[in-house]
């Protein structure tokens, strides 16, 4: 055992644990009196270390010995288990300010901590376990705890299977308004999004002169041509006809595509007020709204927001790397000001709704970092809201599934060159992998 506290420091039950080691002659050193090459020789000579220097309560950077100690041990080949955190790292929003453990596994003790499953920590996890400690299920559920994992088996109990005799009337109708000139693959993407995640009928609202794009690619979709101006973009012009649309909706997506003109912009302002079905805001949908989060109270309908971090960040009009600092409070901030369900796209999405509750997904892959994703989760989305799903759990079980499309997709391909339209095609196989419980999350129970 290498001690980084003087033993005279360690009171209470720590202390005993301490004395009953010696008693049974366990070899204990204190790090503070081995010169560096004398630690690092030490910890060399293990064949497995056991980080247990700094707890859930930590707050970094590691200094001093601490942080000397954590370096010789990454330094030494020497494979290391963490105990509940690896030290360094950030328990609650998954900060990494180095040094940080490298650990090849972490045991969290009774249930994962939220920031060991966020980035930047979770690179420092690796493979997460969970040790039973005898906290009764009924304590935990009591507890109301807000933050939880997105789990296969939440997302199979939630979303309901399709009876024998349904048709395509009972799982909604989905209308996309986007495209602009130059981007008319957006809408397409979040289509096709919807479709391969179920919804009924889906139809495309889009500027006149695009209006043949999505039939040469997605023929399953309809269309509609919507006024535009001299630029290729919608226009308030076509309001009307807007609103005529959303009127027969289950639910309206808004934003893949659209631009940020200012005549979208009016279009925008002038429409979303009035549409009383649930809305999937994204993309441009959302920049039309930059700096003015507290504007998005003023929609009919319930609403879903899918940001990355820089849309986020003009969003709330701050800086992409504040957003990415403590993406589980900027998510819970901006459902807080938007009254609506917030879906931060990027690595470990995470979904939080107005109340405060949140749910991370513990998966995904570096393959997924390419255009047009997004639009697909759009659609996905919005295709379990239109068959009935509520908001929140839509939000979270679209997101999950768009992930676990994401890595079955990567796994043909690497983790270069996937194309967005692949993700949707992957939507229904993942669906089918959640039903038949062959998924792994990730986190393992300590056998």
């Amino acid at each position: 055992m290498l001690l980084v506290v003087p033993p005279q420091e360690i009171r209470g039950l720590p202390a005993e644990h301490l004395k009953t080691l010696g008693d049974r002659r366990v070899r204990i050193d204190e790090a503070q009196a081995l010169p560096a090459g004398s630690l690092r020789e030490a910890l060399r000579d293990a064949d497995l270390i056991v980080d247990a220097i700094f707890g859930t309560g930590f707050r970094g950077p590691a200094e001093g010995l601490p942080a000397r100690v954590i370096e010789a041990a990454n330094g030494s080949s020497v494979p290391i288990l963490a105990v509940d955190v690896p030290s360094g790292v950030d328990a609650s929003v998954g900060r990494a300010d180095p040094p940080c453990v490298h650990a090849v596994a972490t045991v969290a003790m009774g249930l994962p901590k939220a920031g060991t499953v966020q980035y930047p920590a979770a690179a420092h996890v690796g493979r997460l376990f969970v040790a039973d400690i005898g906290i009764p299920e009924a304590a935990v559920r009591d507890a109301a705890i807000p933050t939880e994992l997105a789990t296969a088996a939440w997302v199979d109990r939630t979303i309901p299977p399709r009876p024998a005799d349904a048709h395509k009337g009972r799982f909604g109708r989905v209308i996309i308004l986007g495209g602009s000139r130059g981007l008319a693959g957006a809408p397409v993407l979040a289509a096709r999004g919807a479709i391969r995640a179920g919804a009924g009928l889906v139809t495309i609202g889009l500027p006149s002169s695009l209006a043949l794009v999505p039939p040469a690619s997605l023929p399953e979709a309809m269309t509609r041509p919507l006024a535009e101006n001299p630029s290729g973009t919608l226009t308030e012009d076509g309001s009307e006809a807007v609103a005529d649309l959303a009127g027969s909706a289950d639910v309206v997506a808004v934003g893949p595509g659209l631009s940020t003109h200012q005549d979208v912009v009016k279009l925008l302002n002038r429409i979303l007020p009035h549409i009383t079905c649930p809305i999937v805001l994204d993309a441009d949908g959302l920049n039309a709204f930059a700096g003015a989060p507290r504007r998005l109270r003023d929609l009919a309908g319930p609403l879903v927001i899918t940001p990355h971090p820089g849309e986020m960040a003009r969003l709330l009009g701050r800086d992409v790397r504040d957003v990415q600092g403590d993406r589980l409070g900027t998510a819970r901030e901006a459902a807080r000001l938007t009254g609506g369900v917030v879906i931060l796209k990027g690595a470990r999405t995470v979904v939080a709704g107005p109340e405060g509750r949140a749910l991370i997904i513990p998966t995904g892959n570096a393959a997924m970092a390419t255009g047009g994703v997004g639009d697909v989760l759009t659609g996905a989305v919005a295709a379990l809201v239109a068959a009935g799903v509520p908001p929140f759990e839509a939000a979270v079980c679209a997101a999950y599934l768009h992930v676990l499309a994401g890595d079955l997709a990567a796994g043909s391909c690497g983790e270069l060159g996937l194309l967005a339209h692949e993700v949707a095609d992957h939507l229904p196989r993942a669906l089918a992998r959640v039903r038949s419980g062959e998924v792994d999350d990730g986190i393992s129970a300590v056998p």
